[in-house]
Parts: C-alpha cells; sequence; structure tokens
C-alpha cells in the first residue's frame, strides 16, 4: 500500500476592515509562504491584504452590523470569539487562527480537534488556533452558550459570579462586552473542553505557545531566543498581538532590528514601515498622523530636527516621495556639517526600504524647495522660539502644504503662525505641567503663493540640457526626451564606458553637476556614454529602447575594441538589461535588480513606483538578455535577500557573481567608505578584475565599521552571546565603533 497523503487543512480568520499592520501581512502571508490555504473573511474594505490570501465576506458566516467589543478594551476580541465558532460550524475542517498566529510549518492534522494549551500545567486551552468538529456537541453546547449575550459564566471567579448575579437580580444584568477579558475566549473554551472530556485533544505547549504570554516580549529581542523555544511540534507560532504596544511606544511602530519579527518581515519580503503599527514612539511620533495627510499627493516631505522618523519612513514608502532632512538647530543655525542625528536618520529610513537617492540633506536657505508635508514635531514652537521658522516658512510653503508642529502653551506660537495661516488642533497632553498642543498648520494661498515666489527667486538656475551640450564638446553629442538623456562624450579612446544614473542625483547630490564616473572615466582617458533617467523610471521608455536599437544597428559601438556597460541598483539592472545592443561587451552591476515584473520577482517588495512598467522586449529581463554580454560581474550582498534574489536569477555561464557578505545594498557606498571602490572599478571596467583580487581587496572590511557592527548583530541573531562578545572585545582593541561598544555595555550590565 502507499504511504498515507496528509491531511490539506485550510485556515480561517477575521480582519472586520481597514489596513493591516505589518504584523498581520506579517503571519497572513506566512501561511501562503508555507503552502498552507488561508482565508480572511471581512466586513469592509481591507486595502493591503498579501497576495494569494482568499478574500470572503464575514456576512456569509455572521450577517451582523453589531460587533461586540470589550469595552474596557475598545477591542474586537470579543466579536472574533464568537465568529470562529460560526466560521467552524459553516466550514467544516477549517482552523481558526487568530490574525497574529504565524505558520511555521503547515498544519496538516488528521484530528478536527485542534486546540494547544497555552501555559505550562496543562491548565488553559487558548483559542487563538482552534478547530472542531462542526457537528460536534463541544461546538453545539459553545454556540448556544454565546447565544446569549447577558449569561452569567459559571467558570468564573466566585466572587465574579456573584457580582453579575447581584446585578442580574436587580433587573440590570451584565453584558458580554462589560465582563472580564477573554469570558468567552480561553476561558470559555477551556471550560467545555473539560466538560465533554476532550481534554486530551488539546495540542501540547509546544504546538502553538512555545512563546508564552509572560514571555512575548521575547519576540522583541534577538531572534535566537525564539528559535530556542521552537521545537519540531510546533506548527503555528502565536506571536502575541499585545506586543504592538511596546513596539508603539519604543520602536516607532517597527520591528526591532535583529529581533525575530524584524528576521521573518525580511523573510517573508514584509515592509513594515509601509505600515507601521500605530502608537506612540520614541520621537514623539503618532501614526494616527497619517489619518490627517489626506488624500493630496505628497511629493516631497522634510522632517524639521529629525523627530519625526516613523511618520517620515512610512509617508515615504506609501508615496515614493522625496524626504528632506533640515539640518537647522533650534537657534536657527544652519550646520555647517551634518548634524549628529542626520546620519542615524539616513541609515534608518534605508535600512528600511528607502533608497538613498530619495534622501536630502538641507543645510542652507539656498537649498529648501516647496514641501507636500513638514513635520516640526517636538520641535519650533515647543523646546525652540516659533520665530526661528521663518526661513522654513517663507521657502517652504505650498498651496496644500501640511505642517504637523507641537505648540507649547505661552510660546507665542499661534500669533506667529496666523500671519501664515490657521492650525487645527489634533490632540493635545501635559508635559511637565505645561499644556502641549499637537496642531496641523495649513497656510494661505497668499503666504503658499508668497513663498514661492521667493523660493524661485532665491533657487540657483539649473538647465542640464545646456550643461550637456557643454560636457559633450564640439565632437560628442546629446539627445533627450522629457523623462531620459543620452550624453556622448568622446575622447580618442578605444574603451568605451556606458553608464547609467539618475538625474536628479546628478544635479542636487553632486558639486560637479557630472553623470556618474564623468571625472573618473575621463581620468581614464576613455571615452563615454551616459544614460540619464529623469527619475525612477528604470528606463522603461520605449524613445530609451528606440536609442540603443539605433546604435545597435548603426556603427557607433564598432569602432570600439571594449565596450563596458556600467550602474548599481536602478542602473545596475539598466547596464544588464541594454548590453544587448552591444553584444560581447561586458557588464559590471553593483546591487543590481533584474526586473520589476511581479510575474518574475514576486517577492521583490521595493520600487513600488515601478512596479506598472512594462519590463518585457529585448531589453526587459536583465537575467535573461545579459545572456548576450561577454563578462558580467555582479557584486552583492548575499545577506540583502531582495538582492540575493535577483542575483540568483542571473544563471548564465558568462556571470561572475563577486559576494560583499554585510555590506548592504548601498554597496557602492560601502566600498567607496572603505577607499577601494576606485580600484575595484578601474581593473572591473579594465576587464582585469579576478575573484582573488577582489576578495583580497574586500578585506579591508575588518575595520570598516558597518561591517563590524553588521557581524557583531549577526551573531546575536543567531543566539551567540560569547562569539558577538568575542568580535566586540576584537574590535574594540583595534579602534572604536559606538554601536559595539555600547552593546557590550549593555549586555556586561544585563548579566550583572
Amino acid at each position: 500500500m502507499g504511504e498515507k497523503m496528509a491531511r490539506q487543512r485550510e485556515v480561517g480568520t477575521l480582519w472586520i476592515g481597514g489596513a493591516l499592520s505589518w504584523m498581520e501581512q506579517l503571519c497572513l502571508k506566512s501561511f501562503v509562504d508555507k503552502g498552507q490555504k488561508i482565508t480572511l473573511f471581512h466586513y469592509d474594505d481591507v486595502p493591503n491584504v498579501p497576495e494569494g490570501v482568499i478574500l470572503r465576506n464575514g456576512r456569509e458566516i455572521i450577517d451582523t452590523d453589531n460587533f461586540l467589543k470589550y469595552e474596557q478594551k475598545d477591542s474586537y476580541a470579543l466579536f472574533a470569539d464568537l465568529f470562529r465558532l460560526h466560521m467552524i460550524r459553516a466550514c467544516p475542517g477549517m482552523i481558526w487562527v487568530d490574525t497574529d498566529v504565524y505558520c511555521q510549518r503547515v498544519m496538516d492534522y488528521d484530528s478536527d480537534y485542534v486546540m494547544g494549551f497555552e501555559l505550562p500545567g496543562r491548565g488553559r486551552v487558548n483559542n487563538a488556533v482552534l478547530g472542531l468538529p462542526a457537528e460536534s456537541e463541544v461546538l453545539a453546547a459553545l454556540i448556544d452558550f454565546t447565544s446569549d449575550p447577558f449569561v452569567i459564566p459559571p467558570f468564573l471567579k466566585p466572587e465574579q459570579v456573584e457580582e453579575l448575579e447581584a446585578a442580574r437580580d436587580a433587573g440590570t444584568p451584565i453584558h458580554v462586552s462589560q465582563q472580564p477579558w477573554g469570558v468567552w475566549g480561553p476561558l470559555l473554551i477551556t471550560h467545555f473542553v473539560r466538560q465533554f472530556g476532550l481534554m486530551d485533544k488539546v495540542q501540547p505547549l509546544a504546538a502553538f505557545y512555545p512563546v508564552t504570554f509572560p514571555n512575548r516580549m521575547q519576540f522583541l529581542r534577538k531572534a535566537g531566543v525564539v528559535d530556542m523555544a521552537v521545537t519540531k511540534d510546533t506548527t503555528a507560532l502565536h506571536v502575541w498581538a499585545s506586543n504592538k504596544r511596546e513596539i508603539g511606544i519604543r520602536h516607532n511602530g517597527l520591528p526591532p532590528p535583529g529581533s525575530w519579527f524584524d528576521r521573518a518581515c525580511r523573510e517573508h519580503g514584509i515592509l513594515a514601515g509601509a505600515t507601521p503599527i500605530r502608537g506612540r514612539g520614541r520621537n514623539q511620533f503618532e501614526a494616527m498622523l497619517l489619518d490627517h495627510i489626506g488624500d493630496a499627493p505628497v511629493k516631497v516631505l522634510a522632517d524639521l530636527g529629525g523627530n519625526a522618523q516613523g511618520l517620515v519612513l512610512t509617508v515615504a514608502l506609501q508615496t515614493g516621495c522625496e524626504v528632506q532632512l533640515i539640518d537647522m538647530d533650534g537657534r536657527g543655525n544652519w550646520a555647517s556639517k551634518p548634524s549628529r542625528w542626520v546620519e542615524p536618520y539616513r541609515a534608518f529610513l534605508m535600512e528600511n526600504g528607502v533608497e538613498e537617492d530619495r534622501i536630502h540633506h538641507i543645510a542652507s536657505p539656498g537649498q529648501l524647495t516647496g514641501c507636500d508635508v513638514i513635520a516640526n514635531l517636538s520641535g519650533f514652537g515647543d523646546v525652540s522660539k516659533i520665530a526661528h521658522l521663518t526661513p522654513v516658512l517663507e521657502r517652504c510653503l505650498r498651496e496644500g502644504t501640511r505642517m504637523f508642529l507641537d505648540i507649547r502653551k505661552g510660546s507665542g506660537a499661534y500669533p506667529f503662525l496666523n500671519k501664515y495661516g490657521a492650525c487645527e488642533t489634533l490632540s493635545s497632553r501635559t508635559l511637565d505641567g505645561v499644556p502641549i498642543t499637537r496642531a496641523l498648520f495649513r497656510p494661505t494661498a497668499e503666504a503658499a503663493s508668497a513663498a514661492m515666489e521667493r523660493a524661485t527667486e532665491a533657487a540657483e538656475p539649473i538647465d542640464w540640457s545646456e550643461l550637456a551640450v557643454m560636457l559633450a564638446g564640439p565632437d560628442g553629442w546629446v539627445r533627450d526626451n522629457p523623462m531620459h538623456s543620452f550624453l556622448y562624450v568622446p575622447r580618442g579612446s578605444d574603451t568605451l564606458v556606458v553608464t547609467f544614473d539618475n538625474l536628479d542625483i546628478a544635479m542636487t547630490k553632486r558639486e560637479e553637476r557630472r553623470p556618474w564616473g564623468y571625472g573618473f572615466i575621463e581620468k581614464q582617458g576613455w571615452d563615454m556614454l551616459g544614460v540619464m533617467a529623469n527619475g525612477w523610471t528604470w528606463y522603461r521608455d520605449p524613445w530609451v529602447w528606440d536609442q540603443f536599437d539605433d546604435l545597435a544597428t548603426s556603427d557607433f559601438f564598432d569602432r570600439y575594441k571594449r565596450v563596458v556597460f556600467y550602474g548599481a541598483s536602478m542602473g545596475g539592472y539598466a547596464a544588464m538589461a541594454f548590453s544587448p545592443a552591444c553584444p560581447g561587451a561586458d557588464v559590471v552591476a553593483i546591487s543590481p535588480q533584474t526586473t520589476l515584473d511581479k510575474t518574475l520577482v514576486p517577492w521583490e517588495t521595493r520600487y513600488q513606483t515601478a512596479w506598472d512598467s512594462d519590463f518585457s522586449g529585448p531589453y526587459g529581463d536583465a537575467a535573461e538578455v545579459s545572456k548576450a554580454a561577454g563578462k558580467v560581474i555582479l557584486l552583492y550582498d548575499p545577506y540583502e535577500p531582495l538582492d540575493a534574489g535577483h542575483v540568483a536569477r542571473c544563471q548564465n555561464d558568462n556571470v561572475l557573481k563577486l559576494r560583499a557578505p554585510l555590506m548592504g545594498h548601498r554597496l557602492g557606498s560601502s566600498l567607496q567608505q572603505m577607499g577601494i571602490l576606485s580600484t575595484i572599478t578601474v581593473d572591473a571596467l579594465n576587464g582585469t578584475l579576478t575573484e582573488a583580487e577582489f576578495y583580497r581587496l574586500l578585506r579591508a572590511r575588518k575595520t570598516f565599521s558597518r561591517y563590524q557592527k553588521e557581524l557583531f548583530k549577526r551573531a546575536l541573531a543567531r543566539g551567540r552571546p560569547a562569539l558577538a562578545q568575542r568580535i566586540g572585545r576584537w574590535v574594540l582593541t583595534r579602534g572604536s565603533n559606538r554601536f559595539i561598544r555600547k552593546s557590550m555595555a549593555d549586555m556586561e550590565n544585563s548579566s550583572g
């Protein structure tokens, strides 16, 4: 006889409506990714359900608009307790899971009884994971009991029962919504499981609750702590939604770096910053501010002083906007060098998915531009004088600008702001006995118009077309359309370097206003073809394809003995994708993408602005079309899962993969900071770079602070504190690393 096939089970859960946070997205997607069919019942729109989750109207189970709440906690958990019982009856064989239950492995239980103990001692059964036979006596009894919202639960403490009976006898029975937490949850399930003699059907603690409620914050600590609790018997993991409070208070609503949550989000491609957990963060960020931004487009967002990391991250990920970090101190002075908060802020944004090129450091009034949203939290009008806000208001206001700020009573902020517009009160609190109002400021049309005129007058005129013609010289040429341009600079060489760059970066972030590598390539004496994108286009423009077709069919490339296509990230994609225009040309790509076609890379969660672009055709899928190239050199960090996923798609024989572990997506920047980018690039473009030489140069990372930090964090994440301490001691005896020094001190204090 053949081996018995495991029973295929479906799980179901409920979300009444509204957006999911990253925690619910993670848990739902874990079932999809592990191959378990999951249905999300809902009563209202849920805009961000992970792909693969089945959606069904909750009215199929209970047709109601009366969603019971535990009044003391304002929680729909009470309705969910009721809903799961009716779902199990209506959908035989379906297993209920809460939206904070993560799929460790497929649940293929043969028995319809699926439930587990939530604490040691086999005393209480939790209902976060629940399966019962649809026609069972116990389910019928549970549904019958919950049909009366005023029923007195006999399983409560005696004094609680007496209180409820007294209220009933007085003619004022207590509704279930005002009864103790869990009365229709674990307390109810445990009571009836005992009554029907089903305790032997309950799974052990390890099945669903290896991390118990008292230990729930282990999910916020290093991932290895949770790993030690999980066993081979664990099929689903209750991650405890009550962790949201701590995450909101101390972690900007995001998974703590290095935590189990952080690792799980990365494994499942969940971009946590786009849907943070709502609450008050350490930087006075309230995610509820998102509700007040409204539907107006956000193209430019500014943080004045660096106190709104969470808000800025979420808006940047949701809208793809540019981010301005306005570096002006509390006295209105502009920073001569970046303030201490700027680089950690930039790192925070980039580590959570905001591209480096969208983040701009503003260090003078002349750099101020129009902003759609300005965050001025715990800043001018609160801890600093409101008058210092003048240059920002006189340069950054636009029609529709929204500014969030904190106003301390007695600061004079309201009379000052009334000259420019009006404030709407959002919330208030008292700090050290002084009332502080969180307000939303909007400018008048006159103030916005005046600010636009001042900004236009002050802005230095920049015309890329004129500059490009000058750079091309008499023997070169420029071709352009509104979104892309080609700049050809001949220098009499037999080597041509084709580079791909972002025009915005060249014109706003480089003092010389040149395409990437212009001076570097000039120094080598090579000819250059610089292809510029006016934004995050991924060069998916038929006009660009026509230009490469024209170059390919003319004698343009034929005049060169050696042609090299070069780019990083988006430019790395283009270097590979357009190399077929010159078959046999070499390619050098740093942290490249291969396509953003979701049918080919469904796991790619970045660069949403280009997801709808056409990535087909002869210059489409870079992993496929680059087989026509000579040598394709790919530099990447194998521990950046999305970058590694793209590189893994490149399987042609001409590909050389050079790994730079723990250096991040910003690999080019890291190599430059280490002082080895120039050597690597010259050798790569010259065709002399070997694996041995690359890895010899990469040894410089041992003294590079980012690499040291990531190596230290990785040891902790794997549950090896002793190894982390050895790394820390090695680093600190040879130099300084602020992160490691602080972490080592924290470890010593906790062990003491």
